[in-house]
This record gives C-alpha cells, structure tokens and sequence, in this order.
C-alpha cells in the first residue's frame, strides 16, 4: 500500500504511543488531553501499534509503526515508557532509524519535526546523551504550561485559564526557591520530648501526643510528621536487609525529627507473611517474616510511633499481630483496593471488603485510629474529583458506624500530578467539610495531608523546592488554622530519583517544618496571597461539595445495605465510582470503567460522549439502570464462590 501523508492546512498533529508491554498510562493520557484543551490535535496509537511497539526489534513490526505514522499525518511523535532505561533507548534508536530509512525526519525534508521521550530519569538522561537533542525528554514532575512549551505549543494557544491557574503554583514555586536559597531550613531542629506518662511506651497513642503538643504554648503549631520508610537491595540477603532498616529505625528514632516511621514492608511481607519465601520476588521493600523481627523494629525505634501496610491475604490475623508486635499507631485499609481489581492481593473485591470490615471491627475494639487510603487509589486510576472525595467520606461513615473513634484523613496532593495547586484546594476543602460533618463527641476526624506519589522532579534541587510548595498548599487548606494539619506525612524530596535515607528524610521534615512557619509568617505580613479569599477556590470547592452530596444521597437512596460489604461491592460493580483505568476484572466492574473522565481546568471531571461535562444528575440516573447488574454480580459472588470469564 502507498501510503501518503495527509496535511491539515498547517497544523501539527502530535502522535503519542505507549509499548504495550508497559501499564503506565496516566502521563500519556493526561498530556493528550492539555494538548486537546489548546485546540491542538492528537491520536494516540491503537492496540496493535503499541503492540508492535513491544518487538521493536524486527523490522517488519517497525514499519508498522511508521505506515501508522504516515496514515496519521503525524508531524510530533512522542514515546511513552517507564521501565528498563536500556531498552527504552535501544527501542528509541530502532524506531528513529527506520524513521531516517522511510525520510519521515525534518532534516530529511520530512513531516516530523519533533518527537518526545517520556520516562525514568536515567532512561532520559541516556536519550539525551545517546541521541544528542534529537529526542526531548520528560522525566516527571513538568507544570502544565512546562509541558506545553515543551511540546512546542504556542503562548497564545495555551487558554487563560491554564495560565491564570498556574499564577498560584508559580508563586509557591517562587516561595519554594526563596526557602532552598536562603538554606536556613537547616538550621531546624525538633523541640524537647513531650512530657507526660506513657510517652514512648506501648500505651501512648497519637491523640495523647497531640494533645500533649496542645498544651506547650505555641507547641501546637508544629504537626506531626510521618514518613515511610523501607529499604531493599537484592545484593544482600533477607536478614541483611532487616539488619539495615533496624538501623536506619535506631538513626531516626535517636534524630527524633519524625514522630511516626511507616513501615514500608515488602509485598511478600503482606501478602505471604511467615510463608515459604523461597525463589519468590520481593517485590521492593524491607522483607520482614515474623513477628520477631516486627518486635525488634519496636525496641529499635522507641520513642517514635510506628504504623506498616496492611496485609492482603488473612487480613485481621496480621492487623492482631501488628498491635501485639509493634503497637500500631494507626491501622490503615484500602476497602476496594490491594486485590485482583488493581493486582495486589489474592482476593476478589468482595472478600476483600469482608475482610476489611471484619478487621475494622477489630480495630474499634482496640481503640486505635484508622485511615482510609481509597480516595488516591481511585485517583490513580482515572476517576474525577468528586469520585476523590465521595470515596473518602463512604469510608469515613462506614467507619464511623463500625465503632472507630478518631479517623485519619490522608489526602495526597498533586494527584493526579497535572492538578492545579487551586483545583487541590477546592477538593481538599469540600473533602474536609464533608467528613468534618460527621464528627460528634465519639468521631474525631485528624487530617494527614501529603504530597502525591509522582508529584517530585528528579533533579535534586528543584525537589527540594516543590517540597516547600507543597507545604504551603497543604497549609492553605485552612489557612487560619495553626494547628491544622495535625500530622504530615511528609514525602521525601527523593522520591523521583533514589530511596530516602535517614539524612534525606531529617532534611525533607526540616524542609516542611521550617517551610510551614516561613509560610505562615508570610501570610500574617501579607506577603502571599490569603486563599481563604480566593473566589475561584470557594466556588469550586462548593460545587464539589454540592455534587459529593447528591451521589452521597443516591447511594443512600438506592442501598439500604451501603455502609457493608455488600452495599461498598454494589457502589463500585453499578458504577456509581467511576474508575475508567481499572485494569483487573474488568468483566465483573465493567459499569466502574465505561466512564470517560479527563482533566478540566487543573480538575478531573466525567465527561459524556460529547466531551461536556456530565451533571450528576445524569451520572446518577446512568449508575442506577446498572444497580440489576450489581446485583447479578454480588449474587454470584455471594453463592456461586466466584465468577469465571
């Protein structure tokens, strides 16, 4: 077949293709659709090219890529892939040699006159020194409008919106860059130990120290801080491995700038905990294997608090274990998450959710706090704001009624990593208020707020400055509010780059901490801008909220079983969550991903088959014609022990 190029009068045409060996989807998706919001016109490559993609080595597979190029009209291409740097610039340099062959390259007289690299920063800093400018990389972190000047978008085709709501990231990237010049965070250092009985012991509890921390004059200012903590190599063996973190743990405890160590355990450490590890992967993540060693990580680490992953297999068994072993701050369960549905656990979504409130049940009996990670989990996974926050609040009443007293609010920023510093305030706020509702006498509600998992740059530097930024914003959440937030789980500057260490971690908590008090002087000298007075944050924010109450109501309307497994199973198989990207039983959830959602002015929003903005009216009236379906489904479950496809 002669195959043409097709000109459209001008206009470049960005061609994106992600291999399809790699599940990465959210950067490729998320910049087609900023190219699409400045007019600018994108395809993204079918199944059978990302496929051909995979055997980029023969060339048979590559000139289907450029037939597909060439049919397409592609004048920008751009890759996406975020696994092995060395095939990812073999399969590059493949690609850019069959387009020389085929004389699509501009310098060739050529059509395309600029293709894109998107992936893991030594991947991209290997296809800047292998292909010398010819590829423009992406490494994670990049601004929408960074992006788009990246892409070569013109200033006056990038909307006023965008580059009105990028004015207040700006100005706390700006304060972020003051904060690392001046390097005065060094100077940081915790205050002297809280004085009161149980301090440090197995009867102390987080309500205790914060309480205590009210009582210090000014004390009250300085949250909490958390931060995970997990090394691995695969050059040692298991119990070197435990031997590091155990010292790593003695480091932080004996700094005392971390309050509370999360620890990061292994994959095979929840899902197989005492098993037989042998030939099995890790999986990234300390390799702990019995309760022993879990004790040995309490005695190193006194007086910090100390809180791990739930596990995905015998679930209650391990939440009893980690409070006879390491005492447990704070239990944490992700409900619909950690299980075929996203491929981390054994179980199916039903049984997963019954294990789940058997255990929440257990901690209620102990007393301790827990936290619900959903709302960012749906977030990775495609859904809209609203589905953020709805989520958060189903746990926190689900919570509530199974006899939690004090319930932990985790609420990552940045997420997905293309959200508007004023989009993140709007949520967070609707977020807050609507889970702050439910407080009474016997439900106190604790908000964590913490920077999002892909939201650092891998250059050092500007990491440390967007860990500062992020501060502010999650200070101007409630920002008269000195003693909120009560507990950050701080993120580590590192993140895009290398594990944190213990000296990574101290200077990432004195970058926060010294942060948030410069931030808050700056505000009293008003040197910033006071967001409580943003009206474009208070509109947004009572939109959501508006809407987060309605499919609240509906579900409440259409299940009276909601706040149980089966109800939380029903919510999730109708459709009234929409998680367009779930790639795990898709048959059985299909109604949760036949929504299309896609970034509106710095937000996620569900939009219909014209691209609009869908009301929740509809979505509503949509997820209840698949309530029989739900039903089908959890029939199935419920009597026939699974279903097969």
């Amino acid at each position: 077949m002669n195959l043409k190029y097709r000109f459209h009068d001008g206009e470049m045409r960005y061609g994106f293709i992600k291999p399809a060996i790699d599940a990465h989807t959210l950067g490729i998706n998320a910049a087609a659709e900023l190219l699409r919001t400045c007019g600018c016109d994108v395809i993204i490559a079918e199944d059978f090219v990302a496929e051909a993609m995979n055997d980029y080595l023969y060339e048979v597979k590559r000139q289907v890529v450029v037939d597909w190029m060439i049919r397409e009209s592609i004048s920008r291409l751009g890759i996406s892939y975020r696994l092995d740097k060395n095939d990812a610039v073999r399969m590059m340099g493949y690609l850019l040699e069959e387009m020389r062959k085929n004389r699509l390259l501009h310098y060739q007289g050529g059509p395309v006159d600029a293709v894109y690299f998107a992936g893991l920063p030594e991947a991209c800093q290997l296809m800047e020194q292998e292909f010398d400018g010819l590829v423009s990389v992406f490494q994670g972190g990049e601004s929408d409008r960074e992006t788009l000047g990246m892409l070569g978008v013109p200033e006056e085709k990038i909307p006023m919106e965008i580059r009105e709501g990028s004015r207040y990231d700006e100005a706390r990237m700006e304060f972020g860059r003051q904060i690392f010049a001046s390097q005065e965070y060094r100077k940081w250092k915790p205050s002297d130990p809280p004085d009161y009985p149980d301090y440090g012991t197995e009867r102390d509890t987080v309500e205790k120290r914060l309480n205590a921390r009210k009582s210090v004059q000014g004390d009250s200012s300085v949250p909490l801080t958390r931060a995970h903590v997990g090394p691995y190599s695969s050059e040692v063996s298991r119990e070197e491995n435990v031997k590091d973190f155990l010292s790593w743990v003695k480091t932080l405890a004996g700094d005392r700038y971390l309050d509370i160590i999360s620890i990061g355990s292994s994959q095979l450490t929840q899902s197989d905990f005492g098993g037989d590890w042998e030939g099995k992967v890790n999986g990234g993540g300390v390799p702990i294997h019995s309760p022993e060693e879990f004790r040995m990580v309490w005695e190193a680490s006194r007086p910090l608090f100390l809180r791990t992953y739930a596990g995905t297999r015998d679930i209650p068994a391990l939440a009893r274990m980690y409070e006879e072993t390491i005492h447990i701050c704070w239990h944490a369960l992700s409900l619909w998450w950690f299980n075929r549905l996203d491929g981390r656990g054994p179980y199916d979504v039903y049984t997963n959710l019954k294990q789940h409130m058997e255990t929440i049940r257990y901690i209620a009996g102990t007393d301790k706090p827990f936290e619900a990670n959903v709302s960012h989990h749906f977030a990775f996974r495609g859904a809209d704001d609203v589905t953020y926050i709805v989520s958060a609040c189903l746990a926190a009443k689900l919570a509530k009624k199974l006899g939690i007293r004090t319930f932990v609010l985790q609420n990552m920023l940045n997420t997905p990593r293309s959200t508007w510093g004023v989009q993140d305030l709007a949520k967070s706020r609707a977020m807050v208020k609507l889970v702050r509702s439910l407080e009474d006498r016997n439900f106190r509600v604790i908000l964590q707020p913490r920077a999002g998992l892909d939201y650092f740059k891998p250059d050092m530097e500007e990491a440390r400055m967007q860990l500062a930024a992020v501060t502010a914003l999650m200070d101007d959440i409630d920002p008269h509010n000195e003693a909120d937030p009560p507990i950050i789980h701080v993120v580590s500057y590192s993140e895009a780059s290398r594990l944190a260490t213990p000296d990574i971690i101290k200077e990432s908590v004195q970058i926060t901490q010294h942060s948030l008090q410069k931030y808050r002087e700056a505000r009293r000298m008003e040197k910033v801008e006071d967001m409580s007075r943003n009206r474009n944050v208070a509109e947004r924010s009572a939109e959501l909220l508006q809407s987060a109450k309605k499919l609240l109501t509906a579900m409440e309307e259409t299940f009276d079983d909601l706040y149980s497994a089966e109800g939380f199973y029903k919510v999730l198989a109708a459709g009234f969550l929409p998680v367009p990207w779930i790639w795990g039983e898709t048959e059985e959830f299909r109604h949760a991903r036949e929504w299309t959602a896609k970034p509106v002015k710095g937000g996620v929003a569900v939009v219909d088959e014209n691209n609009k903005v869908m009301s929740m009216e509809d979505r509503i009236a949509i997820a209840r014609t698949n309530c029989a379906d739900a039903e089908y489904h959890l029939k199935q479950r419920t009597q026939g022990g699974g279903i097969l496809y």
